[in-house]
């Protein structure tokens, strides 16, 4: 398992550590995400409403940092917060940052794998020129 899948960015969580949509206080919309994945996946069918809540309140920074353990996608999700973004295009925003982070961190990482060539017995090549019978040497002037 990868450090990423260790510290929380890529598992299943249980009910109580997953995160609850709501529109304002106390109206559940019914729609939770038990990880990222669930978190990507729900974000474009969401109502813009809940989206808005949550964002300006803080609680998907709060649920990503303090759960996910995701300070990179919290510093992406600050960002988007600073462009005041509403309605659809928080939506089309909030959905493009986060699938582009999570598409990162499922790969991965080819950096992380090294290849080694051993050989045992070293490779022997001789160089000497060897004229064949069957070849006729050609000259310039030819």
């Amino acid at each position: 398992m990868s450090d990423i899948e260790n510290s929380g960015i890529l598992r299943k969580l249980s009910r109580d550590k997953s995160f609850y949509f709501f529109t304002s206080i106390g109206n559940y919309t019914g729609e939770w995400a038990a990880s990222l994945e669930d978190f990507v996946k729900k974000i474009p069918n969401l109502d813009v409403k809940s989206l808005e809540f949550h964002l300006y309140r803080g609680d998907f920074e709060k649920w990503v940092g303090e759960t996910l353990e995701d300070n990179a996608l919290v510093y992406k999700i600050k960002q988007l917060k600073e462009l005041k973004p509403i309605g659809i295009d928080l939506r089309d925003r909030l959905y493009l940052i986060v699938f582009k982070h999570y598409e990162s961190v499922k790969k991965p990482a080819s950096t992380s794998y090294t290849a080694t060539f051993k050989k045992s017995n070293p490779t022997i090549v001789n160089f000497e020129a060897v004229k064949s019978q069957n070849v006729k040497e050609v000259s310039p002037s030819d």
